[in-house]
This record gives C-alpha cells, structure tokens and sequence, in this order.
C-alpha cells in the first residue's frame, strides 16, 4: 500500500483517479519517490556482482562533495588541482597496465574536473588575464584530446597499432599535465598577488590578520606555493608588518608565516634583501615584546639557520648579528614559561651551533651550559624528547672546546648526560622513537667528546658510565634496535677503556662489545670525529 502526501492511501482511490493523479506529480517529485525504493536494489545489485576494488578511483569526486566555499577562488584551485592531480596520476597507473577502458572513462572525467575548475574560477576570479585565457584554452584542448584518443584505442584489437598508440596517449597526457600545473601556477600566483598586496597596503588590524591568517594557509600546502609567495613579495610584505608598532598583536601570526615560506631558497634570499635578520635581533633582544612574539622570532632564526638547508649557509647578515641573537636566545630559554617557548628557542641555538663555530665560544662565556642543565629538571620547559634533542644537540657541538668539561662537571652535566642514553619513548609514535635514537646517540657523542678530559673520564668511571655503555651495545632494546646507536656507544667507549679504571668497572674489552651481526664501518659514520671538520660541528648529523 504506497501513501500519498496528507495521508491518504493508493488503494482507497479508483485506478483512473490514480492515474490521473500520477500525471499531475511533478516529474522530479516522482522519480524522487522512485528513488527511495531503487537505492537499497542498486546497491545490493553493485556489492553482489563485482569484488569491491583496493582502488581509489572515486576518491577524487568523494572528497568534492562539500565543494568550495562560495566566493572562495584559493579552496577552489586547491581542491580542484589536488583531484586533477590524482586523475593524471591514475590515468598513468591505468595506461601502464593497459587498461584502456578505464583510461578512457578516467580521462572522460578529468575532462568533466578540467572543465568545471575553468568555469568556476572564472566565475568567481577577480581579473581574467591573456595569459590566463591561453591556459585555459590549452588545458581543455589537450582534455577534449586525450578523450578522443583514448576512445579510438578501445576499438583497436591489433597489439602493435596499441602499442604505437600508447605512446601518443603517454604524451598527450604528459603534455596535459604540462598546461595543467601552468594554468595552475598562474591562477594560484593571481590570488596570491591579491593577499600580498591587502596585507601591503591595509591599515586595518583585522583585515591584516585575516589576510596574513589566508597566507599562512597557503604555506602549509608545500614548497611549491611557498616559493610563489616570497616570489610575489610575501616575505616583504610580513616584515613590513613586524616593524610597524600598529600592528605588534599580529607579530607572531606573521612571524609564524615566515618561518614557514623561509623553508625554500626563495624565502632566505627575500629575507636577507629586506634585512629580516636586523628585525629578528631587534625584536628578540626587546624585552617589552611578548615571550609568544620573541618565542616565533626565534622558530624564524631556527629555520633560516637549519643545517638540512644548504643556502642558509652564507647569511652575512647573521654572523653581523649573531651575538645579540645567541644573547637573546639564551635568556629566552632562561626564562621560558612552557615548554613550547623552550624547544623554540633551543632548537634555534641547537641550530646556530652549526652554523658557526664562534657561537659555541659565545654559548660557553654566557654560562649556557648552566642554563640548559638546570632546565633539564624543569619538567615545566623540558618534558619530550625533542626538548632533549635540542639540548644534547648543543651540549654535543660545544664539548668540541677544551673548557666545556671543566663546565659539564661543576653542573653535574655528565650525570644528565647519562640519563639520556635511557631516554625512552613514551608514545612509541615513529617521530618519538626517532626522537629517542637521536638523544641516546648524540648523548654518546657528548659523552666520547668530553672524556678526552681526564677528570670526566673519571667521573663517567665513577658513575658506572661504562656498565650502561656496554648494557646499549649488547642489548638491541635499550637502543631501540638502533645500529646507529650502537656505533655511537661504541665510539664513546673508547675513551672510557683508555684509563684502567674503565677496564675495571667495565670488566669487559672493547672488542667484545662488537656484534658480528654488525656490517657497517665507522668511517660511514663522519658524525663521530672529535673536532671540527671545516669549521662546523657534526653531531646534528647522527
């Protein structure tokens, strides 16, 4: 018995007034109705005549039902690019396997992507550019093309004609994917010029930090949208707003972008030409500027002084004004309230210590030592091993210098430093664990470093330093099954078994500590020298 609307029932009408009744219905309204008992067999009809595939291939249109916000142009581009992306890439994976069926309804698709990302963006774009157009133009020639192509191919049964049609498709495709990341890159630098340019020229603090909010978006979206806002004057437009008093609520939002777009070579080199380094010293050496704001200055000075980034490596400009900076930094970690602040701040100094080796010297005369021991037992700044990272970090490149041992015994140093070869992941998260190898083995660096020193080799003696050095080589879980944690230990023995008191509180020779299972040779490991190569420190390396 089917109901009507306002309750009345099929059956309780004549056929003709039903019929007449159906014609009436609006036909959308009808095929809706329909639909409510078509759906369960469709489905039922789906699951039960075809294995349900490992593949992706509906992903793209899943992940589009929400749609960009309207008036939205930059989630529009994003959104449409990734799926147009993914398509390219499964169009690839399908004409490997010769597919050709689903090569040609994917392509249908990427066509159908191509053609509404071109229509809704120019819908709601602010200027239509000519190069804009000849993209666009391109795109959807290339589009109609592979279509086209792709549908001959399914009527081809001779192998070799597919074989040589294969490499057409390869091409057309390739060359789509070519005006695709082109139209993509114009559009994307159209929007992006339009935020630089609010931020450049508005007085307004909220439009400013919306605007500053929007680009820092952008730059949690990867490298290539990063190198198109420093490109486009990001960097300068955000350092325009850290010098201006007006604006000191926004510092850290803008700083906080910085240091993202700072991640590519673009960004540095924008940075050195509007003395963004003199801004960082002035900013972190005033202390009327909030901890949050000197706390993103120093997240900028620990990017653009990473030793993983080879074009950081000649910043005139820090060197002019790196002793500030080190001053600066160190107080920070003195007086850090979270641990947020500290790790901030630590791994910046972490960082410097690579970058010259003037700022180890720097470090030992303004007593950090002391001040990065003492944190240690502030659960409050210290309280995950990436803190500790930091720390044994610069513990590591300063022991390189004769008077840090001296140092390292009067603050107990070498008992903490002992501690660490115990550190232990808690979460036991892949970032955690990896943290964990990198405190243990840099720990034995320190440790091999600094007992060089009669007097701590001698306090690592007394401390029973060598009973948990050999409890790390021989036993594959206290080192997190970590072989570089092994020839670190191994390498930090050395020095321990150089004096009789070694011998005897280890009761063990050095060559037993050597597993056979071990194929490796210390010379791959540069990270373990004892001095300078060059003029920097190595430890980070490990």
């Amino acid at each position: 018995m089917m109901a009507l609307p306002g309750g009345r029932h099929l059956d309780s009408i004549p056929l003709q007034e039903q019929r007449l009744h159906f014609m009436q219905v609006d036909s959308v309204q009808r095929w809706m109705e329909d639909l409510k008992l078509m759906t369960e067999c469709e489905c039922m009809c789906v699951l039960q005549a075809k294995p349900i595939s490992l593949e992706e291939d509906t992903q793209g249109d899943l992940i589009l039902a929400g749609g960009a916000g309207p008036g939205d142009p930059l989630q529009l581009l994003l959104k449409r690019g990734w799926v147009i992306s993914t398509e390219l890439r499964r169009i690839g994976q399908k004409l490997a396997q010769d597919r050709w069926a689903r090569v040609h309804s994917m392509s249908v698709r990427l066509t159908c992507h191509a053609r509404s990302m071109v229509s809704e963006y120019s819908t709601i774009s602010r200027t239509a550019s000519q190069e804009m157009g000849q993209a666009e133009k391109l795109l959807m020639e290339k589009c109609s093309e592979l279509s086209t192509v792709t549908e001959r191919c399914l009527q081809v049964e001779n192998e070799h004609v597919l074989k040589s049609m294969k490499a057409c498709v390869s091409e057309t495709l390739s060359l789509l994917g070519e005006h695709f990341g082109q139209l993509l890159e114009l559009a994307l630098t159209q929007e992006v010029q339009a935020l630089v340019r609010k931020i450049d020229t508005s007085d307004n603090i909220y439009i400013t930090e919306s605007t500053t909010g929007n680009l820092f978006s952008l730059t949690q979206e990867g490298a290539p949208l990063c190198r198109i806002i420093a490109k486009e004057g990001g960097v300068v437009a955000l350092f325009k707003v850290c010098r201006q008093d007006s604006f000191r609520c926004l510092y850290p939002q803008a700083l906080r972008t910085l240091a993202s777009i700072c991640c590519v070579e673009e960004g540095v080199h924008q940075l050195e030409k509007v003395d963004g380094i003199l801004c960082l010293a002035d900013i972190l050496t005033d202390e009327s500027h909030s901890e949050a704001t000197r706390a993103e200055a120093a997240a900028v000075v620990a990017q653009v002084t990473s030793p993983h980034l080879s074009f950081t490596q000649h910043l005139t400009s820090f060197l002019e004004n790196m002793e500030e900076i080190v001053t600066a930094l160190i107080k920070l970690c003195q007086e850090a309230s979270s641990g947020e602040v500290f790790l901030l701040a630590s791994a910046a100094l972490a960082n410097i210590t690579f970058f010259d080796k003037m700022a180890c010297e720097m470090l030992l005369q303004l007593n950090a030592i002391r001040v990065l021991l003492e944190a240690c037992g502030d659960k409050q700044r210290v309280d995950t091993p990436y803190t500790r990272d930091q720390i044994v970090t610069i513990l590591a490149n300063m022991s390189v210098l004769e008077q840090c041992g001296s140092d390292i015994i009067q603050e107990n140093g070498v008992q903490l430093i002992m501690g660490m070869l115990s550190e232990k992941p808690r979460s036991g998260t892949p970032a955690e664990v990896a943290a964990c190898e990198r405190v243990q083995q840099k720990a034995a660096v320190t440790l091999a470093r600094l007992c060089r020193d009669p007097d701590v080799a001698q306090e690592a003696v007394r401390l029973s330093c060598m009973s948990r050095l050999i409890e790390l080589c021989r036993s594959p879980s206290e080192r997190n099954s970590s072989d570089a944690v092994l020839v670190a230990c191994l390498v930090s023995s050395q020095p321990a078994f150089s004096s009789p008191q070694g011998f005897k509180k280890g009761r063990l020779r050095p060559g037993q500590l050597v597993l056979s299972q071990l194929d490796m040779s210390l010379d791959a490991f540069p990270c373990f020298s004892f001095s300078y190569p060059n003029g920097n420190a190595d430890a980070h390396s490990c």
